[in-house]
């Protein structure tokens, strides 16, 4: 009885180290497979995140032309808002690139460091918000083109401005997150 009952612990010792090296090669295969996924997600959010910082830089640019138009013609009563507009070449908003965040934040959001889950979820509020104001903007437009009032100009300077201020704290939020990611 003692030669079975040793030869049957020896057996169960041996099926529990054997479920043991197979659960610690599972974890080290999924731990290898996670590393990869978010390296690749990563960088594909950080090449998002750099064209949409390069997309915001080029729009301000344009935006603020636009704004200076505005403060050049806004004595002008004959100037209206479409002459103005076309003269700058129409109003330029950023595409602010998250798909890559959204594909993650969907799956596997929790392999992420929370800081960059944080900003990441700025980003996407501060992208909403500037689509919200780009909308106001345009709800404004299309009705009032032919005003050469001041009161437009200067309603769609604060609004061009308002825009300028979101578009900034994007980027803001960009340099911080991409910063953190070279080091």
């Amino acid at each position: 009885m003692k030669k079975k009952i040793k030869a049957f612990v020896k057996e169960i010792v041996t099926i529990i180290v054997g479920i043991l090296i197979a659960l610690w090669i599972n974890n080290w295969n999924e731990n290898r497979k996670d590393k990869k996924y978010i390296h690749h997600i990563t960088t594909s959010i950080n090449k998002e995140l750099s064209e949409t910082r390069d997309d915001i830089i080029n729009n301000i640019a344009t935006q603020k032309s636009l704004i200076d138009t505005l403060d050049f013609y806004k004595k002008e009563d004959k100037i209206s808002l479409f002459d103005i507009l076309k003269k700058v070449n129409g109003i330029n908003i950023p595409s602010i690139k998250i798909n890559s965040w959204k594909a993650i934040s969907n799956s596997k959001i929790e392999l992420m460091e929370y800081d960059k889950v944080s900003t990441m979820a700025n980003i996407e509020e501060q992208r909403e918000l500037l689509k919200m104001k780009s909308q106001n903007l345009m709800n404004f437009i299309y009705p009032n083109t032919n005003e050469t009032g001041i009161d437009k100009k200067e309603l769609l300077k604060l609004m061009i401005l308002d825009i300028i201020n979101t578009e900034l704290a994007i980027q803001k939020q960009i340099n911080g997150i991409t910063t953190d990611s070279a080091n």
